[in-house]
C-alpha cells in the first residue's frame, strides 16, 4: 500500500484480497516481512528442510531462499533509490544486498525509468542535487516498452516511472536506500 501504487494488480491479476491501491504483490518470498506458503501451508524453508539437496540442488550454500519475485504497479513515480552490494549490506546491516531484474509487463505511452547517471558527477554535486530537488537532471531517463528487461546492479541509482507494470526478480532482500522522494 505505498503512495505510488495503482489498481492493476487487483483488477487485472485477481488479487481480490489486496487493498484498492496496491503497489506490490510478493509472488515468491521467504523474508520476515512476507513469506510464500504452499497450498498445505508450508513455507519455503519447511519444504527445503524435507530434502535440502532436492530443494536447493548441490551447489547452493545458503539456507535462505535466494530470490524474491514481485509484481509492481507504479501508478506514480517511485523514489529515486539505490540498493547496497552484498559486501556493504553484510558489513553495515548484517544482511545481503540487492540486485534486481525488471521485466516490463506493460506501460502507458511515454513511460520511463531512471537508470544510472547521465554524466559523471562529484559527491558534493550529488548531495546538493539530492537536497535541492535537481537530482533527476543528471539521471539517465530511459523510455520503456512492454518486453524490455533491465538488470539493476547494486549501487546503481534508479527509479520506476509512473504508468509502468513490472515483474521483478531480485535478491531476497528488502533493503532500499531512498535518495530523493520528489519533495
Amino acid at each position: 500500500e505505498y503512495l505510488w501504487g495503482g489498481t492493476r494488480l487487483k483488477k487485472e491479476f485477481g488479487k481480490t484480497d489486496a487493498p484498492d491501491v496496491t503497489a506490490e504483490s510478493w509472488e515468491l518470498a521467504e523474508l520476515e516481512a512476507g513469506c510464500s506458503l504452499t497450498g498445505s501451508g508450508e513455507s519455503l524453508s519447511q519444504l527445503a528442510s524435507r530434502d535440502r539437496e532436492k530443494f536447493w540442488g548441490s551447489s547452493i550454500r545458503e539456507d535462505q531462499f535466494p530470490v524474491l519475485v514481485k509484481m509492481i504497479d507504479a501508478a506514480k513515480d517511485l523514489s529515486i533509490q539505490v540498493h547496497p552490494s552484498d559486501e556493504t549490506a553484510i558489513a553495515r546491516l548484517g544482511e545481503q544486498g540487492k540486485a534486481e531484474m525488471w521485466y516490463i509487463v506493460d506501460c502507458r505511452p511515454g513511460a520511463f525509468l531512471y537508470y544510472g547517471f547521465s554524466k559523471k558527477i562529484r559527491r558534493e554535486e550529488f548531495v546538493r542535487r539530492a537536497k535541492d530537488g535537481t537530482i533527476c537532471d543528471v539521471l539517465n531517463r530511459v523510455a520503456v516498452h512492454p518486453g524490455d528487461v533491465f538488470y539493476i546492479r547494486p549501487g546503481t541509482i534508479h527509479a520506476i516511472g509512473a504508468g509502468t507494470l513490472i515483474a521483478e526478480i531480485q535478491q531476497s532482500s528488502n533493503t532500499t536506500f531512498r535518495v530523493y522522494d520528489y519533495g
